[in-house]
């Protein structure tokens, strides 16, 4: 017979996984719980959340009959997708854990090679800077070339004005 307490976490986490982005499971073992903080500070600047919870939960609120075996570290990314799976990504790098085990966007599932490569991805902010440079590009050449012939105007008066 489950507890009061299981089913309500249970619930709460379904309807977190439902607000949630994208979703990507970590072992959770060897961090230690001043790392945990860290990771859990970083992950929630950028706009995600981490959770850890016991494996069997996690497993009835995804819906699940098997889920990678050891300790797992749910992160639930709210506003940007790609953010806090950067931020745990650079976290990862810097300390050598948490090791990516899987995830899920859009409600699809991802194998580890996937998360990788989501995390290698500029962010949405990034790309937005890259298509406004982009847009302004052929406007600053112009802007360029137009000046360029008011220069040429101005040299050639300094010129005349000195000889």
């Amino acid at each position: 017979m489950p507890s009061e307490k299981n089913i309500t976490t249970v619930n709460l986490l379904k309807t977190k996984l439902a607000q949630a982005k994208s979703i990507v499971l970590s072992d959770a073992s060897g961090l230690s719980v001043n790392l945990q903080r860290e990771l859990r500070q970083k992950v929630k600047l950028a706009g995600g959340e981490l959770i850890v919870i016991k494996n069997t939960l996690l497993k009835l609120a995804l819906g699940v009959k098997e889920l990678l075996p050891g300790p797992t570290i749910t992160l639930l990314a709210y506003e940007d997708e790609i953010a806090p799976i950067k931020a745990l990504a650079e976290f990862a790098k810097a300390h050598d854990l948490p090791k990516i085990k899987a995830g899920f966007l859009a409600k699809e599932p991802l194998s580890k090679e996937q998360v990788e490569m989501l995390a290698n991805l500029p962010t949405k902010i990034e790309l937005l800077g890259q298509t406004v440079a982009t847009l302004n590009s052929p406007i600053s050449g112009l802007v360029n070339v137009l000046a360029g012939n008011i220069r040429k105007l101005i040299y050639v008066l300094k010129a005349v004005k000195t000889a």
